[in-house]
């Protein structure tokens, strides 16, 4: 069981890690008056902090004035050498919330 969590806890601590990046993103964004591009750049540069295995279309961000939306879609393969498998993740953050 040691062995299972030492593989799959560093997956869910990412995820969260980088949720919370994107929450963040979205809510100061309009305040911030980024671009989607600025967006796009600010949330790229934090999935290749972590390491997130996330090609350019699992990122899509919609930015309009006065709302901002950025979901995130990835899969991590898992390997416990008996067993593999693939934990899907995704993200949304909006700004909705304020």
């Amino acid at each position: 069981m040691i062995f299972t969590g030492v593989k799959i806890l560093p997956i869910y601590i990412n995820n969260y890690q980088i949720q919370d990046a994107i929450e963040s993103e979205a809510r100061f964004a309009i305040g911030n008056r980024l671009t989607q591009k600025d967006i796009h750049d600010n949330v790229w540069k934090k999935v290749n902090e972590i390491g997130i295995p996330v090609d350019e279309n699992g990122l899509k961000i919609t930015a309009n004035p006065g709302a901002v939306q950025i979901s995130l879609d990835y899969s991590v393969p898992v390997d416990l050498l008996v067993y593999k498998f693939t934990l899907d993740f995704h993200d949304h953050a909006d700004n909705r919330s304020i």
